[in-house]
């Protein structure tokens, strides 16, 4: 097939730091070129991939200009000016990139990333039967059931990439951003109870990320906490490996928690609320623990002192079977054939 992979234009394929939708992209792009597919990456020009390269900006503007309207057009426009040259286009942003092609009536495949937004409702609601969507779990699509979807497909990760180690450290690791509902402040105050060294690494970037951050948890920190910023992908490996949990406290409905199988895989188990994606990933007592949200500080100490009982190699396993990258590559595959036949039946 000839797949056009339509990136934001907002951070490089894969991302210099934090952006896990641009990591999926990364592997998927190169998972299909591996599979013999003639495809077509739209991204910014620092991006890194195993497909053909085409872009806009020559770098990418960075996090602070995420859904900048400019960036946004111009990426949009340069990105359809061929479109017989594809056989389907896979979006990735839900802005002029994804109501364009739609527009046009192109083969068109829009992963929904993110969540239900009142916003969000009303413009896929807009789109009718003009786009095919990818829900990234099932507890998404159940969050809005009657769009025409062409499937569930699971984040991948590439899993050899990840360290597995059997042997941990005496730390617990928070990885992701400061906004409440990710839980930072039920991570430090759960390490805090549990009287167990805490890891955040943390990305603080907007307005009210910062003043959760500075008015919230700060003064709640305990004396033996490590607080860096936002961290390489090096030092992420790293840190998810040595970790003996990764506390992941959320309270929204998440589509799907990338750092979940990162940890597993690394063979750390992982302690999250049972919301979104959570129950699909994390097998309770197998590969980590699911707990309340209202009562995860206390909850979440108790499961600290229960980690023996979860098996490195089974969460590692859990991530191959499900999570991979090929599992990933092979969803996709399957979703975009749908989506062909469709159009040519």
């Amino acid at each position: 097939m000839r797949i056009a992979e339509v990136s934001p234009p907002w951070l490089a394929v894969p991302p210099k730091g934090y952006g896990g939708i641009e990591w999926v992209v990364a592997l998927l792009a190169d998972g299909l070129a591996e599979r013999g597919h003639d495809v077509t990456l739209f991204a910014t020009g620092d991006s890194v991939t195993k497909a053909r390269l085409d872009y806009a900006f020559d770098t990418a503007p960075g996090p602070k200009l995420i859904n900048d309207i400019w960036h946004d057009t111009i990426h949009t426009l340069h990105t359809y000016r061929h479109p017989e040259d594809f056989d389907v286009f896979h979006v990735h942003s839900p802005w002029s990139a994804l109501v364009v092609p739609a527009t046009l009536g192109l083969p068109l495949v829009h992963t929904l990333h993110g969540s239900f937004t009142p916003e969000m409702r009303r413009l896929y609601a807009a789109m009718g039967d003009r786009v095919r969507y990818v829900a990234i779990s099932e507890n998404q699509r159940s969050h809005m059931p009657e769009l025409p979807y062409a499937g569930v497909v699971y984040n991948g990760i590439d899993v050899p990439a990840y360290p597995f180690r059997k042997q941990k450290e005496d730390f617990v690791l928070f990885l992701g951003r400061a906004h409440p509902d990710k839980g930072v402040l039920r991570a430090v105050l759960a390490a805090k109870q549990a009287g167990t060294p805490l890891v955040v690494a943390v990305k603080v970037a907007h307005e009210d990320e910062e003043r959760h951050w500075n008015e919230d948890v700060l003064p709640a920190m305990p004396a033996n906490a490590t607080v860096l910023g936002e961290v390489t992908n090096a030092e992420k490996l790293d840190l998810l490996s040595r970790a003996k949990a990764v506390l992941f406290p959320i309270d929204w409905d998440e589509p799907f928690g990338l750092v979940m199988p990162e940890a597993m895989v690394c063979g750390t188990p992982v302690i999250a609320t049972p919301r979104g994606s959570v129950p699909e990933i994390v097998a309770d007592g197998e590969t980590g623990f699911v707990v309340s949200v209202e009562n995860y500080p206390a909850e979440a100490a108790a499961r600290l002192e229960r980690l023996d009982e979860i098996d490195p190699a089974a969460c590692r396993a859990r991530v191959e079977a499900r999570f991979s990258r090929e599992a990933m590559v092979e969803g996709y595959e399957a979703a975009f054939e749908r989506v062909v036949a469709e159009r040519s039946s």
